[in-house]
């Protein structure tokens, strides 16, 4: 079973979108270093929207070769059509992907039906685990916990990333998939923890990634809830920076800062104002964060 802390990661790239693979294999063994549970790559934060089939396809093959299968490698596989989701699923798997996260399609407003008979497509072509991603203000459906109650009749799909403001929804997908659907938390994965969640895909973790697994080892393992409540709110203010409209440039310019050279945003997505770039070496400094080796 799949657990703990996830960094759903950027995408280290140069202007026209080029994978830097020298800057993604220091990214990613520092995150290692750091005892990060799993890596989640082409998500929301990776513009997996923004990123040629090319260099897609390049990311994960570099990926899959970092990671060398230290630690989890989940690879975000949505499509608004349905066979461009199944190719790229099948894709991840052939690169020796442990799993695949799927936002449902973004512009459709699938029904219920459709929804559910897009994840069975998908399924019937890997033999991978299934991460169902919840995000209505992104997708603009919720998938409530009866429907996870039907996806759960797929035979792969095994996890979902909750991240609706309502964290009571961890326990009640729990009871409406009979156990078979593991939560992993998405916008409240402290919160989502106390409510029974098993990880955390985080944006924050992309830049302090020890601190967010001490979170979940010390809430699920040694049940230490005061002093995960002490990491947690020193580093809130990582949390509110990477939580809004600009996480994705947040990111990156905080990344940069750490030394990791990652690019800039992708168009349409563009760098951070100066406002905002002082908002970052505030926390920086405050952190007291230092470069990378």
């Amino acid at each position: 079973m799949f657990k703990g802390s996830y960094s759903v990661t950027i995408t280290p790239t140069s202007n026209d979108g080029k994978i830097k693979v020298k800057s993604l294999e220091k990214y990613f063994n520092w995150q290692i270093r750091k005892r990060i549970g799993g890596l989640i790559i082409l998500g929301s934060t990776g513009e997996f929207l923004s990123i040629s089939d090319d260099n897609r396809l390049k990311m994960i093959k570099e990926s899959s070769s970092i990671i060398d299968k230290r630690v989890p490698l989940f690879v975000g596989t949505a499509a608004e059509n349905t066979y461009e989701a199944i190719r790229y699923s099948v894709e991840a798997q052939t690169q020796n992907a442990d799993g695949v996260m799927i936002i449902p399609p973004f512009y459709s407003t699938p029904t219920p039906e459709e929804l559910i008979n897009h994840f069975r497509m998908i399924s019937r072509e890997i033999d991978i685990p299934i991460m169902v991603y919840n995000n209505p203000a992104t997708s603009n459906i919720d998938i409530t916990p009866e429907i996870f109650a039907e996806l759960s009749k797929i035979k792969n799909v095994e996890y979902c990333k909750e991240s609706t403001m309502d964290v009571t929804r961890v326990k009640e997908i729990d009871k409406q998939s009979n156990g078979k659907i593991k939560v992993f938390g998405g916008i409240m994965g402290y919160e989502s923890y106390l409510n029974g969640a098993i990880g955390w895909v985080s944006v924050p973790s992309n830049i302090v990634p020890l601190e967010c697994t001490n979170i979940y080892e010390n809430i699920k393992v040694k049940k230490n809830f005061e002093n995960a409540k002490k990491i947690y709110d020193k580093i809130t203010p990582v949390i509110k920076l990477v939580g809004r409209h600009y996480y994705v440039a947040a990111t990156k310019y905080m990344l940069n800062l750490m030394g990791l050279d990652v690019g800039k945003p992708l168009l349409p997505r563009l760098d951070l104002s100066d406002s905002k770039k002082r908002e970052c070496r505030k926390v920086f400094k405050e952190l007291n964060f230092k470069k990378i080796n």
